[in-house]
């Protein structure tokens, strides 16, 4: 009798890992009944998945006063104990901008003020996930798993509140659970919100940092599997010829492109300057007899025109290829990516020479096909946000993994962009430093991730 998975799916970030890749494919080769339970707008059934729409999902209407109190002890805890101010910067303001809002955020003050050491924080732990068994959306998922009785729910991220009723009703009914931890950068920050069973992390290191801030979850519940995000780097069937992809995306044959990766506006608020920075750069790298151009790929969560006066100030140097992603509400979680954007990304990347962003993990998926990534580096004049600055994110945790500073091309100035572009291109000196940094971040084989995770969740059930 084949074991019976779900696949929870709280949010729309897990589609591509979970559903984009061959991680259901993997799945179903290795014998195992595989359902989707979905809370995303996307019909999975389309991909010719079996899948159970989640419905009417609502949480306890203070779960996100706890969540909010819940990371900000973290955060407290953590920047006591390790003496660093960086976990400050993790904070987000809470919001006052209504009166349903105004009674949510004081209610959080309280609570961290009332719970501000590590007992408090096993309380407030506790509370987040009583309150939520008490909601009629439990109910729902004690009914939901009662009847389709799996062997183990795998939720694809630990983040959302969401998650936290579904993971509950599991254990209520003694089914094994375990979360996969989305982003490299994500425990550093507090993000963790469901607690499951087991644990599935990108690496050693992320293992490590997993058991640092959360202690009380122990080593034979974690298991190293990868990230299923940079497998399709590896699948040659969805490349498509230069001659193709240029043409579809209105690119000059004659040129060589390097990619601009933009980010959101609070990570980069005066990103559309340092990509005037770059176009500038190139044009004088032109000027010298090269033929080089930009393909612009923003960031798939910023639909705002703040680039639009640097784009038609460029429209010689610069491309626009925006990802394919879905918008279906305001937030910025409300955006889905898509399978076709999948493929967009391994061919842009493919077609392109090298990478400059803003410390993105666009490092890593530039380094799956051996291409360099340039990091910007300096503050620009008349900052949008005068308290905003670049040493501010490369003193986030995460960059602390880098084994050395020669892992990337750092741009120090708008004025040696040119030369050290240049020199990137030819020379690409950062290779084997930024494929140490990739096996310290994921494990490898980085194809193999939902192979890992699969085998995991074979071992688990055995347990």
């Amino acid at each position: 009798m084949p074991k019976k998975i779900f696949i929870l799916l709280p949010d729309g970030v897990g589609l591509r890992n979970f559903a984009f890749s061959n991680f259901y494919k993997i799945g179903l080769e290795k014998k195992f009944d595989i359902t989707y339970w979905n809370n995303t707008p996307f019909d999975l059934t389309s991909l010719g998945f079996n899948e159970i729409k989640i419905k009417n999902a609502k949480s306890d209407p203070f779960t996100d006063s706890y969540k909010n109190a819940r990371k900000h002890i973290e955060l407290n805890l953590n920047k006591k104990a390790d003496n660093d101010a960086v976990y400050d910067a993790y904070r987000f303001p809470l919001s006052y901008k209504n009166v349903k809002a105004a009674i949510k955020s004081y209610f959080a003050r309280f609570l961290i003020e009332f719970y501000n050491s590590e007992k408090g924080l096993k309380k407030i732990r506790e509370k987040m996930k009583v309150r939520e068994s008490k909601t009629e959306f439990y109910q729902h998922c004690l009914e939901t798993l009662q009847k389709e009785k799996p062997d183990f729910v795998f939720c694809t991220n630990q983040r959302p509140v969401l998650a936290i009723p579904s993971i509950e009703a599991a254990k209520a009914l003694k089914i094994p659970t375990g979360t996969f931890i989305f982003s490299w950068d994500n425990l550093p920050k507090a993000t963790m919100v469901v607690e499951t069973d087991y644990y599935f992390v990108w690496s050693e290191h992320m293992k490590a940092e997993l058991k640092k801030y959360y202690p009380y979850i122990q080593e034979n519940q974690i298991f190293v599997v990868g990230t299923p995000q940079f497998e399709s780097h590896f699948d040659e069937g969805i490349i498509v010829d230069k001659e193709t992809f240029f043409k579809n995306h209105q690119l000059d044959f004659n040129k060589k492109y390097i990619c601009y990766s933009g980010d959101d506006i609070t990570t980069c608020p005066d990103d559309p300057q340092y990509l005037s920075d770059v176009a500038d750069a190139v044009r004088k790298i032109n000027e010298e007899g090269n033929s080089l151009g930009i393909l612009f790929r923003r960031c798939p969560v910023d639909f705002s025109a703040r680039y639009d006066e640097v784009l038609g100030k460029n429209k010689d140097i610069i491309v626009p290829v925006s990802p394919i992603w879905e918008k279906i509400g305001s937030g910025w979680n409300t955006v889905l990516p898509t399978q076709d954007d999948v493929k967009l990304l391994v061919n842009t990347i493919f077609h392109t020479e090298m990478v400059i962003n803003l410390g993105s993990s666009m490092v890593f998926d530039y380094a799956c096909l051996k291409k360099p990534c340039a990091f910007l580096n300096y503050d620009v004049p008349n900052k949008l946000d005068s308290n905003w600055s670049v040493s501010k994110v490369y003193n986030f945790i995460h960059f602390r993994s880098m084994p050395n500073q020669n892992a990337v091309i750092w741009l120090n100035s708008a004025d040696e962009i040119a030369a050290k572009i240049k020199d990137g291109l030819e020379k690409n000196e950062t290779l084997e430093s930024v494929q140490n940094w990739f096996e310290i971040i994921n494990q490898q084989p980085p194809k193999a991730a939902s192979e890992r995770i699969w085998k995991s969740i074979e071992t688990i059930l055995t347990i």
